[in-house]
């Protein structure tokens, strides 16, 4: 996030930057209530970087796609982040992400359940899938 961005501002952003996609395809549906932090495993510190990052304040954003799939454009800046997307089962990233990082997942799928899942929030099976 930039210093004279808010988290939404910063959303908008990085989804352009990083996905090619604008304000009007996407709902925002909700967001966290607050930061999510994480720090990084020592061994993953960058020492030569300045400012040295030890880790990362987050704020989750759950979007609804209004626009076709194949509008999503990964290589739409000089440095692309992603080569490849999918859609998955709600809690597969959890089985996904590296582990310093699976903490702040879990607080922030859970959080943002309902707005997806208002009858009720599944079940996380540790192969991903739903249950009730």
């Amino acid at each position: 996030m930039r210093t004279d961005e808010t988290p939404a501002e910063a959303m908008y952003r990085e989804l352009s930057e990083e996905v090619g996609l604008c304000p009007d395809h996407v709902d925002v549906m909700g967001a966290t209530r607050g930061w999510l932090r994480y720090r990084l495993p020592h061994k993953y510190l960058r020492r030569s970087s300045r400012p040295l990052c030890i880790g990362q304040k987050q704020v989750w954003f759950m979007l609804r796609l209004l626009c076709d799939d194949a509008e999503v454009c990964l290589d739409s800046s000089a440095k692309p982040e992603f080569d490849n997307w999918r859609w998955v089962d709600y809690w597969q990233p959890l089985d996904e992400v590296v582990p310093f990082k699976r903490n702040v997942y879990r607080k922030a799928l859970h959080e943002l359940a309902p707005l997806l899942f208002p009858d009720g929030v599944p079940e996380y099976a540790s192969n991903g899938s739903l249950s009730r």
